[in-house]
């Protein structure tokens, strides 16, 4: 897998030279701000248009960041017209624009739009933003046009990241770690932190804006996941007046709906949402095979197990957000969020257990059967206060934030196995097992512009997270009463505090050569427990992170990172507590686990082409200590709490020693007249060393294609079909599967409706997923057969009345601070020295 890296930095340096050669005719740029002529406030969105003299079409354009800038690369030299609008403003046009005669760079400096004083009548706003954006320090994945995402949930939309990896179980993997930190808006949530599968299900994917993936994440982000930062952006809306969205999706596997209503007037907006999704009831078929070697003499015992689990599962959340503009400069909001999700199993498991001596003779065969249930939920209440302050000087910001957030979740099983060619009494436990979170957030983070092209970032951090947790068992008698056993009840308590300081700069380097950010974070964390003889030691980390970019060319970017990061063991793999919901397949914690620490290297490269063709190739390298993994081993008679369960494979988290995942990522995307293709590989080898185990190398790839077709411009259609290859751990092989989507939707009412119909996996049942699991003294695998097979129909509604009514800014009677990184705005639109 080296090898890859040194053809990627050959292809680089051929591309580097190839750009130095370039014809220069195209690499003009025109920029500027669009203001509100009133409140002085910048207009974001307005679409820039340029037009060459007498022609009635654009032949470029942009839309303004959110605060007014834009800029529009690769122009020729010539005499252009430029138009600037958006909805409820005066358009304005600038009648002659040149670009060269000595000057490549043409500024249009502050464009001032005039609103309009009407109320309007309902409209409709359609921006369309690149599918996959990248920038200096993350990707976007914007998926507003994926069709087979429709009425889906967010692990669906995670299938067609870029660098992201979903398996069949729903697990997350990012350049091939799953120790992920995900956040909403920006901010992290309790909902992840019982279930990452089942809060990702809990979100419909028509709530989505983009996800930003963020491989390396600067030092302003937690040091915490190694694997990097998923950032799911919910959407929103701040403009006047009132509007909103319905979206319902009614399926044979998958029923979900959204509700989404935004008003604002004035300073003041106020914004609420449901939604809510279930999975209809299903049947997994599982079958397997379990090979021990026990005693001495040696005997050889064959576990033959065959089951079906029943399994569904449901979810909805609810949120009201309150913004405030205190004045141009200052801003509150405040938001409450209601999340529920959870999960219910039950089935049976014939098992067929013979043991065999040395000779081969038999020496038992036992036959039984076991019945089982389970039921997991989590109610999670967050409440968020945030004060933002801006400044006279650009870019000059403050940020202060607070969350609280409460979450109660239960997880209850029952099991009894009854022998059925035996004489022997049936073994069987209930466990009830409540607990709580309580989590609270304090960030405060401040920007400084220094001068044009430096800017400082400063903040601090405090987080507090107690957990508390009960288990209460009853285990079945003699007598076939269940009674409370004690040995087997216990409460855990666990309480973690971190507090983090960092500094990070963006810069411009060698006369915009370079751009980059770099920065320092310091974190320390202390923990404390109630369990018996457990003292969990504080620490430090000191994470240095960097990014750097170079434009080839106007369509060529490179980009180097990297970034040092920490794992801290997740709840439950702390947890001591004996999951014996299944009395052949035992899992537990260790308190005294250790963090994972991680290095992260990152070499990106990016090129668009004419008519919006684009590429995204990323190599990386990621080398990980104190690594922490599940591990299993065979225990022939295993007795928790006064019971002995024999056959055994006890599975606990373990700081296993280093593991090193080296790979390549390639994107890209090519329109061809009304089809587009878009397919993303990945390849990465994972290598494993733990210390009396021999090194482990895994390679696996994941390999998928989206076509999709325009057949008009409401009506659109679209295939996507995904690969994902096996993997070998350390103690076996995690499955491979695939699957494949295909949709088609109808927009109707000037796009403000539409109706789509999805099918998924319609030629097959069954998905079969395959794996084995291996350790000094065993042998197993399984099949499980997977119902993924669903058709739907969705449906989407938008509402709104939009008012760009403009309340007069206050008299501000303080002078305006000297802008270092500004050379001077102009009042009209054209002239000036732009920024």
């Amino acid at each position: 897998m080296r090898n890859i890296f040194v053809l990627f930095l050959l292809l680089i340096g051929t591309l580097s030279v190839k750009a130095q050669n370039n014809n220069t005719n195209n690499t003009g740029k025109i920029t500027g701000k669009v203001t509100d002529s009133v409140t002085k406030m910048p207009v974001d969105y307005a679409t820039v248009s340029i037009f060459k003299q007498g022609s009635k079409s654009p032949f470029n354009g942009t839309v303004t960041d959110p605060k007014g800038n834009f800029k529009i690369d690769g122009i020729p030299d010539g005499d252009f017209y430029v138009t600037i609008a958006f909805l409820g403003y005066n358009g304005k046009t600038v009648v002659h624009v040149t670009v060269g005669n000595g000057s490549k760079t043409a500024s249009l400096g502050n464009v001032l739009l005039d609103p309009v004083q009407n109320q309007l009548k309902e409209v409709s706003i359609t921006a369309h933003a690149a599918t996959v954006e990248n920038k200096i320090d993350k990707l976007v994945y914007n998926p507003a046009n994926d069709l087979t995402t429709q009425g889906g949930v967010a692990l669906d939309v995670l299938q067609k990241v870029p660098m992201v990896t979903v398996d069949i179980n729903g697990n997350v993997e990012l350049m091939g770690n799953s120790n992920i930190q995900f956040l909403i808006n920006g901010k992290p949530s309790t909902i992840f932190g019982s279930s990452i599968t089942d809060a990702l299900q809990a979100i419909p994917a028509s709530q989505i804006k983009n996800i930003e993936v963020i491989t390396n994440p600067g030092a302003k982000y937690q040091a915490s996941g190694t694997g990097g930062i998923i950032n799911i952006i919910l959407k929103d809306n701040n403009v006047q007046g009132v509007n909103g969205s319905v979206n319902l999706n009614a399926g044979t596997r998958l029923e979900n709906g959204s509700f989404n209503i935004n008003a604002k007037k004035g300073k003041v907006g106020i914004s609420a949402f449901f939604s809510g999704n279930g999975n209809l009831a299903s049947a997994t078929p599982s079958s397997g095979t379990r090979t021990s070697h026990s005693g001495n003499p040696d005997t050889v015992t064959n576990l033959n197990q065959n089951g079906i689990s029943n399994f569904t599962r449901s979810g909805y959340r609810s949120g009201l957000n309150f913004t405030w503009d205190i004045s141009p400069k200052d801003a509150l909001t405040a938001s409450f969020n209601f999340n529920h999700f959870g999960n219910k199993s039950n089935g049976f498991v014939d098992y067929d257990q013979s043991t065999f001596s040395p000779v081969s003779s038999l020496l038992a065969d036992t036959t039984s059967i076991n019945h089982n249930s389970s039921r997991f939920s989590v109610n999670a209440n967050e409440y968020g206060l945030n004060y933002k302050k801006t400044f006279s000087k650009e870019d000059q910001e403050l940020d202060i934030n607070f969350q609280y957030s409460n979450e109660t979740n239960t997880n209850n099983y029952s099991q009894e196995q009854d022998y059925t060619n035996v004489i022997h009494p049936a073994i069987g436990s209930v466990g009830n097992n409540p607990g709580t979170e309580k989590q609270t957030e304090i960030t405060v983070d401040y920007t400084q512009p220094v001068t044009k092209g430096f800017t400082i970032e400063t903040g601090g951090r405090i987080d507090i997270d107690n957990i508390s947790n009960t288990v209460v068992t009853d285990t079945l008698g003699a007598g076939g009463a269940y009674s409370f056993n004690p040995k087997q009840s216990y409460g855990f308590n666990y309480s973690q505090k971190v507090y983090a300081l960092y500094l990070s700069t963006t810069f411009s380097l060698f006369n915009k050569f370079f751009d980059g950010k770099a920065g320092l974070r310091e974190e320390y964390t202390t923990s404390t427990t109630d369990y018996p003889n457990t003292t969990i030691p504080s620490y430090g980390i000191l994470a240095p992170s960097f990014v750097l970019s170079h434009k080839l060319d106007k369509t060529e970017t490179i980009k180097v990172s990297y970034s040092y990061r920490l794992e801290r063991p997740e709840y439950r793999s702390l947890n001591p507590f004996y999951n014996i919901s299944d009395p052949h397949n035992i899992t537990t914690g260790d308190p005294n686990l250790k963090p994972e620490l991680g290095h992260n290297f990152e070499l990106g490269y990016n090129k668009s082409f004419d008519k919006g063709a684009n590429v995204y190739v990323a190599a990386f390298y990621r080398y990980n200590t104190d690594d922490i993994q599940q591990f299993s081993y065979l225990d022939s008679a295993l007795t928790i709490g006064g019971t002995t369960y024999r056959n055994v494979l006890l599975t606990k988290s373990y700081n296993l020693g280093r593991e090193a995942t080296e790979g390549i990522n390639l994107y890209g995307s090519l329109p061809v007249g009304k089809l587009t293709f878009r397919s993303n590989m990945f390849f990465a080898d994972r290598i494993s060393s733990t210390p009396g185990l021999p090194q482990t190398s895994g390679f696996m790839y994941r390999i998928n294609l989206n076509t999709s077709y325009e057949f008009a411009k409401d009506l659109a259609a679209e295939f996507f079909i995904n690969y994902r290859s096996s993997q070998k751990g350390i103690q076996g092989t995690n499955p491979a599967f695939y699957f494949y989507n295909f949709a088609v939707r109808k927009q109707f009412m000037n796009k403000k409706m539409s109706v789509g119909l999805t099918a998924a996996n319609f030629l097959h049942q069954y998905i079969n997923v395959q794996s084995t699991t291996f350790g000094p003294n065993f042998d197993s695998s399984s099949l499980r057969q997977i119902p993924l097979r669903s058709f739907g129909v969705s449906l989407m509604y938008k509402f709104g009345k939009l008012e760009f009514k403009k309340e007069k800014e206050p008299q501000d009677n303080n002078p305006p601070v000297p802008d270092d990184t500004n050379g001077g705005g102009g009042g009209g639109t054209s002239g000036g020295k732009g920024k």
